[in-house]
């Protein structure tokens, strides 16, 4: 019965006609031009289903080697999850949780530092991270109005883990940027369930990037912004280390590739419509950007925010992860951020090395005892910052290329057109 149909079937494609093999051959013809010119974006619906990553794209970002992954979760330990919110036509936000190993961080908390490149910002549980030089809870990161509710959603979890019943004080450390060109914040829609599955869910491994859980209603550069990562290893002889880098990219400025003028040269950029002839200061006004209708050249503004993760496997104490918490910034500065005054730009270091950790005794007698352990010297981390530095500057990148273009509240924000970066980068040489 097979060979039968087999031949049935044969017997039917030698029945076409010559102007159907004519039509078939040019469809054919055509589809391998585009996809060979550009394998990365022949179309619309190829580069909105599978965009590439920034390496997958020809780019290599900085001397330093990646990680397997090129992800924080290249960091042993370290694991992602996301909470992906979007209904109707206005919600587009959403949660986002890295965890710095898998166990009970209030009994194991990790070494970590924050550094604050521009205040504007709401980076919940900072000052007692900075005075004691350690981390307790899961990192969220969610939506500016949402930043309390995941908070008691983090409090939530945290005193429901086992070992936690008798805590009357946890720093919940919980970060933000204002996703509200997209999304309905003010409905403040991040709800309990949205923080705990974000906690729940995280793994090692591929970490999601793009337009999902805290980057679900991000703006950068006026293109979609959302989530990226990257990570960089140290050769043995500079330790061997693993730097790993989150980003959730949401501010503005002059787009840099890999020193490309890119933003420039698609004429989308912070002040682009004030250095004109056509407009004066007119597109970026507060007046001009206030609800129910924003100017549609809003996502020019260099206003907005950047959460900057950065995990390590190195043996680094407090002092030197604020350190390398500041290189965070010139990572940042590498990708043309305007560092507007509305735009709160942190970097929040933590260490996973597990001889770091400080554990927490019930018992007063061994509460008290001193510790020791073997730290790197302030002469071993110029390898580390330049790692911090390439990453984040690769993790915003991805951000960028990963992310989809997103309606919301009425807005269309799209994404960065990646044919036509590409165009450039060749141009300059910067591929």
């Amino acid at each position: 019965m097979k060979n039968h149909q087999a031949n049935v079937t044969v017997n039917k494609q030698r029945h076409l006609d010559s102007s159907q093999y004519f039509t078939l051959a040019l469809v054919l013809l055509l589809a391998t031009t585009l996809f060979a010119a550009h394998p990365f974006s022949g179309s619309s619906v190829l580069q909105e289903k599978r965009r590439p990553r920034v390496r997958e794209a020809g780019i290599n970002v900085g001397v330093l080697p990646v990680g397997p992954l090129n992800a924080i979760t290249d960091v042993s330990g370290v694991m992602v999850g996301h909470t992906t919110v979007m209904r109707g036509e206005t919600i587009r936000t959403g949660v986002t949780a890295i965890l710095p190993h898998q166990g009970n961080l209030f009994r194991e908390k990790v070494p970590a530092a924050i550094f604050v490149g521009n205040g504007f910002g709401k980076l919940m549980g900072s000052t007692q991270v900075n005075e004691l030089g350690e981390i307790e809870t899961p990192i969220v990161l969610t939506s500016t109005l949402s930043v309390p509710r995941a908070a008691d959603a983090l409090l939530d979890y945290m005193l429901s883990l086992p070992g936690n019943e008798d805590v009357q004080s946890v720093n919940p450390v919980v970060a933000e940027t204002n996703d509200g060109y997209l999304n309905d914040i003010r409905g403040r829609h991040i709800a309990r369930e949205d923080v705990f599955n974000a906690i729940k869910t995280a793994k090692g491994g591929t970490v999601e990037e793009g337009s999902v859980g805290a980057g679900t209603g991000t703006v950068a550069f006026g293109f979609k912004g959302g989530i990226g990562t990257a990570s960089r290893k140290l050769p043995a002889k500079l330790g061997g280390y693993t730097v790993g880098i989150l980003v959730q990219t949401n501010f503005g400025g002059v787009l840099t590739i890999n020193g490309a003028p890119v933003g420039r040269e698609l004429g989308k950029y912070y002040l682009r419509e004030e250095l004109g002839s056509v407009a004066m200061g007119g597109c970026n006004r507060l007046e001009r950007r206030k609800p129910p209708n924003p100017d549609p050249c809003y996502p020019n503004t260099p206003d907005g925010s950047i959460i900057i993760v950065i995990a390590t496997d190195a043996p680094v104490e407090a002092r030197n992860l604020s350190r390398m918490a500041a290189r965070g910034m010139l990572g940042l500065a590498r990708t043309g951020a305007a560092g507007s005054n509305g735009s709160g730009d942190y970097a929040i270091a933590f260490s996973t090395s597990p001889e770091l950790r400080i554990q927490i005794s019930s018992d007063p007698a061994t509460r008290n005892l001193a510790r020791s352990f073997n730290l790197l010297p302030n002469d071993s981390m110029s390898p580390l910052f330049l790692a911090v530095i390439e990453a984040t500057e690769e993790a915003i990148y991805n951000s960028l290329f990963r992310a989809t273009t997103t309606t919301g509240r009425g807005h269309t924000v799209e994404a960065l057109p990646l044919d036509r970066t590409l165009e450039i980068l060749r141009s300059h040489k910067a591929l």
